[in-house]
């Protein structure tokens, strides 16, 4: 097996393969209800939409420092009241899926919520993605809710599942 270990991810040194992951799910995939690929500057504000909520980007690298799969968190809903509420993402590289990597990518990512006080992960998985969804599961997720043929891709309604992991944080959550 080769090495691998989780980093930080940064526009600079991740952004290209960071949008070569997200644009292979875009276009062969319904992990994204997207149509249309993504472009440098979608992810020069996406970075900086996750540096100004405080949200983690956390990557997988192997030896040679080549990204092989990142997850990430933002905010579930714009309301305040959700404020320990996190929407998680997950995503590996195509060749390098069935390997464990999405499973060190979810602990890592639900290790940095912890140690952010969020309270509520949820996960948004297209229900026929019966792989995220054995991961999830796997990882204490408990299935919470599921409205179908809200998207449509490929020529088909897609029905989308979501997942959720209560965390015993925050201690002393607070209003406002």
């Amino acid at each position: 097996m080769t090495e691998r270990h989780a980093v930080r991810c940064t526009h600079d040194r991740h952004a290209p393969a960071i949008l070569a992951i997200l644009n292979d799910a875009i276009v062969n995939s319904t992990a994204l209800y997207d149509y249309q690929p993504r472009n440098a500057d979608n992810m020069r504000s996406w970075f900086d939409a996750k540096r100004q909520g405080g949200y983690p980007v956390i990557g997988i690298e192997d030896a040679a420092g080549e990204l092989l799969g990142f997850a990430s968190y933002g905010a579930f809903r714009a309301y305040p009241a959700y404020k320990y509420t996190m929407e998680h993402s997950v995503y590996v590289r195509a060749d390098q899926r069935g390997q464990g990597l999405g499973l060190q990518l979810m602990e890592a990512i639900i290790e940095e919520a912890r140690l952010n006080d969020v309270h509520a992960l949820v996960g948004a998985i297209d229900a026929a993605n019966a792989g995220s969804i054995a991961l999830h599961q796997r990882l204490g997720f408990q299935s919470v809710g599921l409205l179908p043929q809200v998207g449509f891709k490929f020529g088909r309604w897609l029905d989308l599942a979501f997942y959720q992991l209560l965390l015993q944080t925050p201690a002393h959550p607070v209003d406002g």
